[in-house]
């Protein structure tokens, strides 16, 4: 591979560095620009007061669950190139189906163990 072979790759990063920095510019330069006062400040919704507590604290399950489906999210991203190039690996002879079933045997073992340790369950 040569340094060319990298050109759209640097160029695509480029742009979105650029981008990137011209949103930022943009917001600073004609963004709003009021008073800095506490009733400014002060966090609402719908422009109704907030009555109570404005941090209110999630249980662990909460995270626990967000965090089992980024887990599992992610692991399907790796599914999708393995679904795109498996005719071509088929094609030249190379043995794609042992690592990818031994990939989806590790999540399911997993998903079994974090049935059988309850983290699913809401009514704890």
């Amino acid at each position: 591979m040569t340094v060319s072979d990298f050109v759209p790759v640097l160029i695509q990063i480029a742009l979105a560095a650029g981008l990137a920095g011209a949103i930022l510019t943009g917001s600073v330069l004609f963004g709003q620009r009021g008073s800095k006062n506490a009733i400014k400040n002060y966090a609402y919704e719908c422009g109704i007061k907030t009555d109570g507590k404005t941090n209110t604290r999630f249980s662990v399950k909460f995270y626990v669950t967000a965090m089992l489906f980024i887990l599992f999210d992610i692991e399907v991203l790796f599914l999708i190139p393995w679904v795109l190039v498996y005719r071509e690996f088929v094609f030249n002879g190379l043995p794609i189906l042992g690592p990818i079933l031994f990939f989806l045997g590790v999540l399911v073992v997993g998903l079994a163990y974090e049935l059988k340790k309850g983290a699913l369950e809401w009514e704890k």
